[in-house]
């Protein structure tokens, strides 16, 4: 772990080059510890893959006064606890290809595995959430299997409906709301899982885990009535 003043508001802790489990398990753990210290010159903390930005009020503090205090060139990863938080696991239930999932046959060719398969892998795996960006509720996931791995397109599309699902590279993620963008859309998800008049306004945090499983089209419809009309049973289609 080491630290860099990225200039006078703000400092950056950085962690393990590589995206994994085990070190965004260090990132929340550091996150913690950083909350902890309650320290009220810490305006905002934005953790991310192996990062952790901090935002200082230097009205209230000195940067190198934070750094002293919070003993960022003491800390010592092996001190924190190596057991695994546990996190709930969110179920997400998509309707994949069709008008739903216009790119689940370029991923399947991509790979040179059948459409199913496709969706078999998808739903077989369940995903850690490495951090909500891009928009709000956007949720980058790791854990894709190998044979999903997918570029992007080459051209982006500049409406792609709230609630698709998608996979760009080695990652899987689905929009929250309406948004251009290029992810190869595999499907969709009824569920508004970005809600600003909700508490919470978002399903899942980063640290949580995303499972998908595929309903029908008929499904699909029934969950978007029952969200109109305010009959939405979050336990019978989530099962947080």
């Amino acid at each position: 772990m080491e630290f860099k003043f990225i200039n006078e508001q703000s400092i950056m802790i950085y962690f393990n080059n590589h995206i994994e489990a085990e070190t965004f398990q260090k990132v929340q753990q550091v996150e913690q510890y950083i909350k902890l210290q309650n320290n009220p010159a810490i305006i905002e903390m934005v953790p991310s893959y192996r990062a952790i930005l901090l935002y200082i009020d230097i009205n209230q503090s000195d940067i190198k006064k934070i750094v002293s205090e919070l003993k960022l060139d003491q800390l010592d990863l092996a001190q924190f606890n190596t057991e695994v938080t546990q996190h709930k696991t969110i179920h997400i239930p998509v309707l994949y290809g069709g008008k739903y999932g216009q790119d689940l046959g370029e991923v399947a060719n991509y790979n040179e595995i059948s459409t199913d398969e496709v969706v078999q892998m998808h739903t077989n795996n369940t995903y850690l959430i490495y951090m909500l960006g891009f928009m709000p509720g956007f949720p980058f996931l790791g854990g894709l299997h190998a044979k999903l791995h997918t570029p992007r397109r080459q051209d982006p599309r500049t409406r792609i409906p709230a609630g698709s699902v998608g996979i760009a590279n080695n990652q899987t993620g689905l929009y929250p709301k309406e948004s251009p963008g290029g992810w190869q859309i595999i499907g969709r998800t009824p569920l508004n899982v970005f809600d600003i008049n909700r508490e919470a306004m978002c399903l899942y945090a980063a640290g949580d885990y995303i499972k998908f499983y595929s309903i029908t089209e008929a499904t699909y419809h029934e969950i978007v009535e029952e969200q109109k009309h305010n009959h939405f049973n979050i336990d019978k289609w989530v099962e947080i």
